[in-house]
């Protein structure tokens, strides 16, 4: 076995540039980087004597598949063979020859197709093609819709109207939904500053970002004190508004609990002066929102395992001063033969857990109570959370009997 370079070698080394975008880019840029030489591994002096079967079997290989690439020989006098000529270096010598050597003929000319388009109607994109030429690739078919809307947005900044309103054909909610990530970077580049809402970030704030409507985002709770109700005596107080009108609302509970489970947002007991809501996993944000959310007691219900208390951990971004429930060591060993398997734990520095919150986590995330142990919430026994809110400053009322 040898490691001299071989056809394959060579192809491997023009591949690799073409996986790393190399070669899409250096039409954008127009740098070439031909002529290349690629790396070429052939056997030493020693080897020359000891194996000239095998390396006269080499530089039939190497000469064979030759055409893509060009090959520099050297003379090499030996004392007993002679005068031989072997391979010294290889070299492609211009771009149509490393794309016919790894078979992407089709797809340089559907990006070439892609360039023109871009340098013609939104050149302020190419740094992006740049980049990103084999995600261009990845999208050549929605590419003339995303450069035709950004040249709608361009003309009509911060529209004020829901995306499914743009006046393009083909080119609805859904298109956008499907593309928003990239739509976001091509908008960044394409648009005006003063087209952007440079505080909104993230996917979640699409359309704050470049000014369109969205949806409504609407919050669910429950008032669980009947003295609180806001609607008619003896009606379910399950209620779904707008986060606007949550804001607005004038509710005197003392005391907020979140949950992220909803059998368990429903079976909530009732509590004096207290209310729960249908959480909302990692999103919470919208919640730092609510003013009047600041100056209540704060109360977090989640799953016992390393995702439920970063979403705790998340929540305390928006809400510092929110306290856990029923997410404690002695609650997870209760519940041992409870526990499930947490596919895919989390195992990031989390910086906003309490001492004991923080112990549990290393716990969980280092395997050292089990293999990637839960206790999810539903499992937790109800009078296990009766007891949790009796200790709290608002106890709730007596459980009902249930017969």
């Amino acid at each position: 076995m040898t490691n001299w370079t071989t056809p394959a070698d060579l192809k491997n080394q023009v591949q690799k540039l073409w996986n790393r975008g190399k070669l899409l880019a250096s039409m954008v840029t127009e740098k070439s980087p031909f002529p290349l030489r690629l790396t070429l591994k052939g056997p030493s002096s020693q080897q020359l004597s000891n194996r000239f079967t095998d390396v006269r079997d080499w530089i039939t290989q190497l000469t064979a598949a030759a055409g893509p690439y060009r090959i520099v020989w050297r003379t090499v006098n030996h004392r007993i063979l002679g005068s031989n000529e072997i391979p010294s270096e290889i070299w492609i010598d211009a771009m149509d020859a490393a794309l016919g050597f790894i078979g992407k003929q089709l797809d340089a000319s559907t990006f070439s197709s892609l360039l023109t388009l871009t340098r013609k109607q939104e050149p302020c994109l190419l740094p992006w093609l740049s980049k990103r030429p084999l995600r261009a690739l990845e999208l050549a078919e929605a590419w003339p819709l995303m450069l035709q809307t950004i040249a709608w947005l361009r003309k009509h900044p911060r529209p004020g109207i829901y995306l499914r309103q743009i006046d393009l054909c083909d080119v609805d909610s859904k298109f956008i939904e499907r593309h928003r990530g990239v739509l976001s970077e091509l908008f960044d580049l394409g648009l005006p500053p003063d087209a952007i809402d440079a505080q909104a970030t993230g996917t979640i704030n699409f359309c704050r970002r470049y000014g369109f409507r969205d949806k409504p985002l609407r919050v669910r709770f429950r008032l669980l004190d009947p003295d609180l109700a806001i609607l008619s005596a003896g009606s379910d107080q399950d209620i779904t508004i707008t986060k606007e009108a949550f804001a607005r609302i004038s509710i005197p509970a003392e005391t907020v609990f979140i949950t992220e489970n909803e059998i368990n947002f429903l079976a909530f007991p009732p509590a004096k002066k207290s209310m729960v809501i249908f959480g909302a996993g990692y999103g919470f944000r919208n919640l730092a929102d609510i003013e009047w959310l600041h100056n209540r007691k704060l109360f977090y219900w989640g799953d016992l395992d390393t995702h439920g208390l970063a979403i705790l951990n998340q929540l305390r971004e928006f809400l510092p001063h929110a306290e856990s429930l029923l997410m404690d060591r002695q609650t997870l060993l209760a519940h041992r033969s409870f526990w499930g398997t947490e596919n895919q734990p989390e195992t990031a520095t989390l910086t906003r857990l309490t001492s004991e919150e923080q112990a549990i986590y290393d716990d969980l995330r280092h395997n050292r109570l089990g293999n990637h142990i839960r206790l999810e919430q539903e499992k937790i026994a109800f009078t296990t959370l009766l007891d949790a809110l009796e200790k709290l400053e608002s106890p709730p009322f007596p459980e009902p009997h249930v017969t």
